[in-house]
């Protein structure tokens, strides 16, 4: 076995969603998923099939974002593994119990717009995802001031009232 990572390309700001799940059929009940979720949503979503012709099946609804789903889940080559990026203004808490009710979905490894380096193992069959390194090391514990720009932030951005 061999052990590479993989980091995922994709411009700073752009949020997405890496998962695993175990059928063909994933690529559409994922697209359903989304788009009934959140109206005019722009994505684009790459499914790696680990069987038969085992292509890196593709959807979406925003061409540039489907090319960066395929491009990326090549580059991860795992079996069974799907990547999802979201256009600029959708987020992840939006779609995210929507994706894990799809019933072939077995995982998600992350959901971010951080930058994301993937661990791959290699074996002679062909590739799985271990884990992901999602973002940065913690550079301490917040503060009160921190609470509270934190607090603000969430409320700025409609999450909270």
């Amino acid at each position: 076995m061999e052990l590479a990572v993989v980091p995922i390309e994709k411009p700073e700001d752009l949020n997405f969603i890496l998962g695993q799940a175990h059928f063909i059929k994933t690529v559409e009940d994922l697209h359903e998923a989304l788009v009934t979720s959140v109206p005019g949503i722009k994505f684009g979503l790459a499914f790696c099939e680990a069987s038969g012709p085992s292509l890196v099946r593709t959807s979406g609804t925003d061409d540039d974002l489907v090319a960066l789903a395929a491009k990326n889940a090549l580059a991860l080559g795992a079996g069974h593994s799907f990547i999802i990026f979201l256009g600029a203004g959708f987020y992840p808490i939006n779609v995210l119990n929507a994706v894990k009710m799809v019933p072939e979905v077995c995982r998600i490894f992350c959901a971010t717009a951080n930058p994301v380096d993937v661990i791959i193992a290699e074996t002679e069959q062909g590739r799985g995802i271990i884990g992901v390194v999602d973002g940065f090391r913690p550079q301490g514990v917040e503060t009160e001031e921190d609470v509270a720009k934190r607090k603000e932030l969430l409320r700025l951005i409609g999450y909270k009232a």
